[in-house]
């Protein structure tokens, strides 16, 4: 290469002879190239997970853009996301996404470990009274990425550790019932402290408290919290997700050496909003106006959904207004990845725990097995590597895991245990799925059945004993608003959705396959 500096009078010879050395140099510059361009294939990812509480996807602004309407069934809601639309505009988009367990904790733990219920621990929201806990020998995907290299972060809601009453009065963690201790800070959440618990994130910044403008703060990060230690209980009193996208920008920023620039990230974003409560308290007031006409609230042109009930959404443009200032947050944050030039090798996740019924069948919240509560958004973006388009894979929860890790380059690393499929070759482009993926395992507490884009099929049991069999069409139903008896089905689609989900049923090792419930229908020989 030394012969391209000569001295520019060497140079002036006859032009044969320097084509000759210039095209001598060319192999060399391609190797060059390539080398680089190759070392820049193997630079792992950074990864960031992003997932608001109650988020449902019917929420999401994309489906109301032309084009989109026909791959979700009925009427999206009338929501302003410019912010995710721009993410979903480069994603591969997941219109049959679902949370299993439409429950936070539940949720979270599935999330976490690529394991269901019965085998991580955690088949109720975790609170006071129960004994519920995500497992702390699991190996979970914060584990699996800090195994890797990775600086690991977590910001916002956790949720998934058993609550006990380990605090002093002032909310600092003592981690002892005896006195100091003895006090809760928080009905349903609690702090995780430092150890086997935090599964391998070394960053932590943890909010507490469904109160959007009072929210509870720990943090690994004195700086985080005005100087308080790990486990002193700080109050920030604004709002949360304006509070994590500050601490999450100051983090890519490395303000204050938060993270080794030379490792990768692997970043979980748990946002509270838009979960309830649904008050002027508890929501970003300056998103509300545009989801009234003159500053008075119409519902029917909210409430866009055949099934939904006026009387009971009457809450929507207060849900709406935080889903737009969530929105606006986490657009904050895609603009510091493009800022800071991480945006290309970073696997950006848009999800949510679980959805929200809104007034639909006469409900609000979650943990009911129909559409509104069960179908969330999943959207990932990765640069250049992904071709926008939208997916039809059903994806459950317990995938997350298994998927990421892989995309990331780590299949290897994917824990023995873990019970979700890798889809990361359809996520790619090189494989299409098989009609065995499209259905997926759902439950609540009393309840197993099963989802697909075409069948919601549900059995309700008490004591055991089944007390109620039904499936919705959602092809030709779809707002469910006929359940059709099992027994009125075609016997061919009966024995499909029965072998299916009694096969789910064992492949997860459920608590119905454990104890048999339902034996008689539910053939577990």
């Amino acid at each position: 290469m030394d012969k391209l500096v000569l001295p520019i009078h060497k140079l002036c010879i006859e032009g044969t002879k320097v084509n000759l050395i210039l095209l001598s140099l060319l192999p060399l510059c391609f190797l060059g190239c390539n080398q680089q361009a190759a070392k820049k294939d193997t630079t792992p990812p950074n990864v960031i997970f992003i997932f608001p509480d109650q988020f449902r996807n019917f929420s999401l602004g994309i489906w109301s853009e032309p084009g989109y309407d026909e791959f979700i069934p009925g009427d999206p809601d009338p929501v302003s996301t410019p912010a995710l639309n721009q993410l979903a505009s480069e994603s591969v988009v997941f219109s049959n996404a679902v949370s299993n367990f439409p429950l936070c904790s539940p949720y979270r733990a599935m999330m976490l470990s690529g394991m269901y219920p019965n085998s991580n621990g955690v088949n109720a929201n975790c609170r006071k009274d129960r004994d519920v806990s995500l497992r702390t020998d699991a190996e979970c995907m914060s584990d699996v990425f800090s195994k890797a290299g990775y600086a690991v972060s977590y910001f916002g809601k956790a949720h998934y550790l058993k609550n006990d009453p380990v605090f002093n009065k002032e909310g600092t963690y003592v981690g002892t019932t005896d006195k100091p201790g003895g006090y809760y800070i928080n009905d349903y959440d609690t702090y995780v402290p430092p150890g086997p618990d935090r599964h391998g994130i070394d960053y932590f910044v943890q909010m507490i408290k469904d109160d959007h403008f009072n929210p509870i703060v720990y943090s690994s990060d004195p700086k985080v919290v005005a100087g308080k230690k790990d486990g002193e209980q700080y109050l920030p009193h604004r709002f949360s997700a304006e509070f994590e996208a500050e601490k999450i920008m100051d983090y890519l920023d490395n303000t204050h050496g938060q993270r080794n620039p030379e490792q990768p990230f692997f970043m979980i974003w748990s946002l509270n909003p838009p979960h309830n409560p649904w008050t002027e308290e508890s929501t970003k007031m300056e998103y509300f106006d545009q989801y009234t006409e003159n500053g008075e609230v119409k519902l029917d042109g909210l409430l866009k959904r055949e099934n939904a009930e006026d009387t009971v959404g009457d809450y929507a443009p207060y849900y709406f207004a935080n889903v737009s200032a969530v929105d606006h947050y986490i657009g904050q944050v895609m603009d510091k990845l493009e800022t800071l030039g991480l945006s290309e090798n970073t696997i950006i996740v848009f999800s949510s725990d679980h959805g929200e019924m809104l007034g639909s069948h006469g409900k609000e919240g979650k943990l009911v097995l129909e559409n509104e509560s069960l179908n969330i958004p999943f959207m990932i973006k990765w640069g250049k590597k992904l071709t926008h388009r939208v997916e039809d894979l059903v994806l459950s929860v317990p995938d997350v895991l298994p998927t990421l890790v892989s995309l990331a380059g780590f299949d290897e690393l994917i824990p023995s245990e873990v019970q979700g499929q890798n889809h990361s070759n359809v996520i790619l482009g090189e494989n299409s799925h098989s009609d065995d993926e499209n259905y997926a395992l759902i439950m609540n507490y009393d309840s197993r059945g099963l989802y697909s884009k075409s069948h919601t099929f549900v059995v309700k049991a008490k004591g055991g004993v089944i007390q109620e069999k039904y499936c919705y069409d959602n092809q030709n139903d779809p707002y469910q608003l006929h359940k059709v008896p099992f027994d009125e089905l075609p016997k061919a689609l009966q024995d499909r959705l029965k072998s299916r989900l009694q096969r789910l049923l064992k492949e997860t090792n459920d608590s119905w396959y454990v104890e048999k419930v339902g034996d008689g229908f539910l053939e577990y020989s």
